[in-house]
């Protein structure tokens, strides 16, 4: 057992608060806090929000012990990584793409949701040395100080729930403890923020509402990432517990469909809601357009078919095509100063108690500067140099999203959802 990790924790009668108002510390304290920042930062319980690496743990060619290269199979965490860059864990993602309204699309999307739950638990069990799963604050951090990499599960899309909110408790009971209702386009639930045919439903359609019902019945952490900004003030207000958006970045600094305005920001705060800062590029500044690796990659993709249906060789054989498309056109990505001039405006609008990270690790995120989780100390490092102490860091790296998540829990008992 590692030395206890520090997450600040007040306990109150019917709710838990994690961390307290403090302005930043002063530019002298800051530049010694930068002296040891590594330090600082492995003290730190250190979470992401949103790590897409389920996709991978159904490949055979991927072992989550071995270290990988982002720039040779582009994956972004294992646990070597993940040690060194002092990453405790976070929520793992249940994702399946957006499909037809159909009963057949349902039906296909909840057997692949299945599977990548399962995919998590396999790797919890086969490498119950390094990884546990949690369905707690309390039990995440208890985790992390037996030296282990937690493991919290999410559903990116609830879609495969098809309009049976019966299943939603199935999979509460396999770990589920955060949801967002929507992805790329309008589902059932509700209306996408980057669907290209606009709103259907004006925010939540009537099932998107009974969802936000049962996921607070249940202790569910409801996230509005990917939704549409009516569907995120809706379900800031429905919802009886804070909401959290799990990857999401700031229109003041880029407007993009998948980023908020200070407004709403400023509405998720009142509430005591939470927003983690994504690292997808294209979502954080003007990239450079490339058609022409985009009509390679699609060529690729349909000559390959869907990846987690390849075996070793046809994934071997689809890496070594694309290792070919960035050679002759590299990706456009934004910098890390880009991901940071969102993180800053966040704070400084939204303050410490109220922001995290969720970078997208696996799932697209990623910026020139910081490419994979060995990199996320400098993170750390520049919130010092900005005046952010360690009080406020162990709120951002990990006790806001553990306080909401607890609200959620809490909520639950309260009523006897679960």
């Amino acid at each position: 057992m590692r030395t206890p990790k520090s997450v600040i924790i007040i306990l109150a009668t019917s709710f838990v608060l994690f961390g307290c108002s403090q302005p930043p510390v002063t530019t002298a304290t800051a530049v010694a806090a930068q002296l040891t920042a590594a330090e600082i930062h492995k003290k730190l319980i250190v979470l992401d929000s949103h790590l897409d690496t389920p996709m991978l743990l159904e490949l055979p060619s991927f072992d989550i012990t071995h270290r990988h290269d982002v720039n040779y199979d582009f994956s972004q965490v294992d646990l070597p990584r993940m040690i060194e860059g002092n990453l405790d864990g976070g929520f793992w993602v249940i994702y399946t793409p957006q499909g037809p309204l159909t009963l057949e699309g349902y039906q296909k999307s909840r057997n692949q949701a299945m599977m990548r739950a399962f995919a998590i638990h396999k790797m919890t069990n086969q490498f119950n040395q390094h990884f546990a799963l949690a369905t707690t604050s309390e039990q995440a951090i208890s985790v992390v100080n037996e030296g282990k990499r937690v493991v919290l599960v999410s559903m990116e899309n609830a879609y495969p729930l098809g309009t049976d909110l019966s299943l939603l408790p199935l999979f509460y009971d396999m770990g589920l403890r955060m949801l967002g209702p929507v992805h790329f386009k309008n589902n059932q639930f509700g209306d996408s923020s980057t669907d290209p045919d606009g709103q259907q439903w004006g925010g939540l359609s009537s099932l998107g509402k009974e969802l936000v019902i049962e996921a607070n019945r249940l202790g569910i952490l409801l996230d509005g990432s990917h939704a549409h900004d009516d569907l995120v003030r809706e379900m800031i207000l429905l919802s009886k517990t804070p909401i959290i958006l799990s990857h999401t970045g700031t229109k003041s600094i880029y407007d993009h469909p998948r980023n908020i305005d200070d407004e709403l920001l400023r509405a998720l705060v009142t509430s005591g809601g939470v927003i983690q800062m994504n690292a997808y590029s294209s979502y954080l500044a003007k990239l450079d357009e490339t058609p022409e690796r985009s009509k390679v990659f699609a060529a690729v993709m349909k000559e390959t078919g869907p990846i987690s249906e390849l075996d070793q060789d046809g994934m071997a054989m689809f890496l070594e095509k694309r290792r070919d498309i960035d050679k002759q056109f590299p990706a456009s990505k934004a910098s890390f100063e880009d991901y940071m001039k969102h993180f800053l405006h966040v704070l400084k609008i939204a303050g410490s108690k109220h922001v995290g990270v969720g970078a997208d690790w696996d799932g697209g995120g990623g910026v020139h500067g910081m490419m994979d989780v060995s990199m996320l100390p400098k993170i750390t490092e520049r919130l010092l140099s900005e005046g952010y102490s360690e009080e406020n860091l162990a709120n951002i790296w990990g006790g806001n999203m553990l306080r909401v998540l607890e609200e959620a829990r809490v909520y639950a008992e309260l009523q006897g959802g679960d």
